[in-house]
């Protein structure tokens, strides 16, 4: 059977909060895209952005963004959370890339460390 595609698996921690937000997340996803070589598609987001504060989240496991960037060869996805400083990253593609490559952009991006990291192929 063929190879169908890869998933990278990321989780970082000791990540700069100032980067956990809607402008810088879509700065990400452009930069990552080109230097991945990925055509990106739709954006879509699920945050406390518009959300009346009495109502947001305080929860440490639930305050952030998750973001779903669509790509030609499928998506990426990116769960932010605020107050432990952590960041979640899936980027799966039927298309090749460097997962080394993107695991280090990434780490960089939200200056922080990856203290977990899966490579798996899609059969």
């Amino acid at each position: 059977m063929n190879n169908y595609g890869i998933e990278l698996i990321l989780d970082l921690h000791q990540c700069d909060p100032r980067t956990f937000n809607r402008k810088e997340i879509k700065r990400y996803f452009v930069e990552l895209c080109k230097l991945i070589d990925m055509e990106r598609a739709k954006l879509s987001w699920w945050d406390d952005h518009g959300v009346h504060p009495d109502e947001q989240q305080t929860e440490p496991h639930l305050k952030g963004t998750t973001a779903v960037q669509f790509i030609m060869t499928s998506n990426i996805v990116i769960h932010t959370l605020d107050l432990l400083r952590a960041v979640y990253v899936n980027i799966f593609s039927c298309r090749d890339f460097d997962p080394e490559v993107a695991s280090e952009f990434t780490a960089k991006w939200f200056k922080g460390k990856v203290v977990n990291s899966h490579v798996i192929e899609r059969l």
